[in-house]
């Protein structure tokens, strides 16, 4: 287990070391090193004279490596060492290890044309949904179900989305089917999951058709427990188990629409008959635009306070109101977000950004005083800088918005260093005269809080150290791209991470509309010019990474291996020193 302080710049003897256990295996993500020749024990000018090509070679290296990061690292070696510690925490989803076998298309048989998506009811109006506009993937599954016995429905998103004239992202099923029967029916499936299994059906291109078996709502088969009607604390111990223990129940195809969020995600849609099945009036509420929970809000939003942030993001993402009463209910579940898993509240609050509605969504959650639990850096700098902040940081909020609408591939560590920039650009006042009283020297880093946040998400919310580590690095980048920091311009471009920095610079100046010129400057390949009291602090900078000779020291007779030891450790040592 890695500690939190990977986040931040790591020793070098540390770096040294794990750099010489790595070399005999490296990773496929790190860049092959040329080992350097080796010199004989007794060759004291040649060794000199490598000490020189070594100085100059370090050098060289340091201006290259360190132009993100003075952590003496390279930024592939950083990025390594984070995707190691990744894996080597186990944080992929559990999922069966079945080969994936692409399933050949089965013999067509009368009873399957029969099943066929039809255009006209059997009451002669046209099907609810154009079936051209089903998934031919989704309804090879839901078809195949039936001819197995099964009832088989379209469920929850995708039938929203379609009734609304969207496109949908994905097309879910559910089934009576139970996880085994399901990968018993198919041979190109997987089942996945913790807390309740699901079947994942695989297609040609990396397409995932997800198939879940009806379920109901724990509470409703435990009336005993309900039977006193204590509200406010059945609600929460009830959502506690439904969160860890009792969520893997089996139950009807009106059970698992009646345990379901909200009314608009409670739809299913028969193919065979072409209509929509609604047991929870969310026809109605699709109608008149309103996010609505299935049940008493209280106690559904005191189930699962993740709830909060599943209907900010509808309500965002589909332009609707909150229905007053769910509303209500949300404002007073708000305090109850803690008990929910870390990782779980990471999620939903990526969604949010991932879906171009990162805006409207933050200030959903800011009204309702959910990002003092969520993003406690965001809710101190909007309290803290009041209005002008609120103005600066949905400014921010709006340029990645539209990045992501239009299409554009931003990556988890993008997102979040967009979030964070207006934080990392107003350091709290103690940190900007902590770093006054330095001179401005120093091991560049960005604002502590959003140090502290970073380290609290990898280490509570499952964060993997990649992100974390890649979103530092781009926030650390914008000083140099806005000039406010003098580096070589070359080491700095040849940067893994540059382009991705400069995507960051670019929405900042779309922001703040400051900028510009040096933006024009890095996309044409020039290096625009610092800004004036801009602050040298690259490998040379104060004094903190001066240009040094190593001298070697001479060897005794038999010494082999551990005075070659001995003397990477002083040369370490004295390298700290200098």
């Amino acid at each position: 287990m890695s500690s939190p302080q990977e986040l931040s710049a790591p020793s070098e003897q540390a770096n040294a070391s794990e750099t010489a256990a790595a070399e005999p295996a490296p990773s496929e993500t790190e860049i092959p090193r040329t080992p350097a020749p080796t010199q004989p024990e007794d060759s004291e000018p040649a060794a000199l004279a490598a000490d020189d090509e070594d100085d100059d070679a370090e050098d060289d290296a340091d201006d290259e490596e360190a132009v993100f990061d003075d952590s003496g690292l390279s930024a592939e070696a950083v990025l390594a060492a984070a995707e190691a510690a990744d894996a080597a925490e186990g944080r992929e989803e559990e999922v069966e290890q079945v080969p994936a076998v692409l399933e050949p298309e089965p013999d067509p048989t009368p009873y399957e044309r029969e099943l066929h998506a039809p255009h006209v009811r059997p009451t002669g109006e046209p099907a609810e949904i154009d079936p051209d506009e089903l998934d031919p993937d989704a309804l090879k599954v839901v078809l195949r179900l039936h001819q197995h016995g099964h009832q088989a429905y379209m469920v929850g998103g995708c039938v929203r989305d379609l009734l609304l004239g969207r496109k949908p992202k994905d097309f879910d099923i559910a089934t009576s089917a139970t996880p085994n029967e399901v990968r018993g029916i198919f041979r190109n499936c997987r089942l996945i999951g913790r807390r309740f299994r699901l079947a994942h059906v695989y297609f040609k291109g990396g397409k995932i058709i997800e198939v879940s078996t009806f379920r109901a709502n724990p509470t409703e088969l435990e009336p005993a427990a309900n039977a006193n009607g204590n509200g406010e604390d059945e609600g929460e111990s009830s959502g506690e188990d439904l969160l860890i223990t009792h969520d893997n129940v089996f139950g009807t195809a009106q059970q698992d629409a009646r345990r379901r969020d909200f009314t608009i995600n409670g739809l299913f849609y028969d193919v065979a008959e072409g209509r929509v099945i609604d047991y929870v009036r969310g026809r109605r509420d699709l109608d008149e635009r309103f996010i609505r929970t299935i049940g008493d809000p209280e106690i559904r939003m005191r189930e699962d306070p993740v709830r909060i942030l599943r209907a900010v993001r509808f309500a965002a993402k589909l332009e609707f109101d909150i229905e007053s009463r769910t509303y209500a209910a949300m404002e007073g579940a708000v305090e109850d977000l803690p008990r929910c898993a870390p990782a779980r509240l990471l999620e939903e609050t990526f969604r949010l950004i991932r879906g171009g509605v990162s805006a409207p969504a933050l200030k959903l959650l800011d009204a309702l005083d959910a990002l003092k639990i969520l993003l406690p850096p965001v809710d101190a700098y909007l309290k803290q800088y009041g209005k002008e902040g609120e103005k600066t940081f949905y400014a921010f909020a709006n340029a990645m918005d539209r990045r992501v609408t239009a299409g554009e591939p931003l990556d988890d560590a993008i997102l979040l260093a967009m979030l964070l920039m207006p934080i990392s650009r107003s350091p709290a006042p103690e940190e900007a005269e902590a770093q006054a009283q330095e001179g401005g020297g120093g091991r560049p880093s960005v604002s502590q809080v959003v140090e502290d946040l970073l380290a609290g998400f990898v280490q509570s919310a499952r964060l993997p150290r990649r992100i974390a580590e890649r979103c530092r690095m781009l926030l650390l980048a914008q000083r140099t791209l806005s000039g406010e920091r003098r580096r070589r311009s070359a080491a700095f471009k040849r940067h893994p991470l540059f382009n991705e920095a400069l995507t960051v610079f670019e929405m900042t100046v779309e922001a703040t509309g400051e900028g510009r010129e040096q933006l024009e400057a890095w996309k044409a390949g020039e290096v625009p010019p610092p800004r004036a009291g801009a602050t040298d602090e690259g490998p040379d900078a104060g004094g903190q990474r001066k240009r040094r000779r190593r001298r070697r020291r001479r060897r005794p007779a038999g010494g082999g291996a551990s005075a070659s030891g001995e003397g990477s450790a002083s040369s370490g040592s004295d390298a700290g020193e200098a």
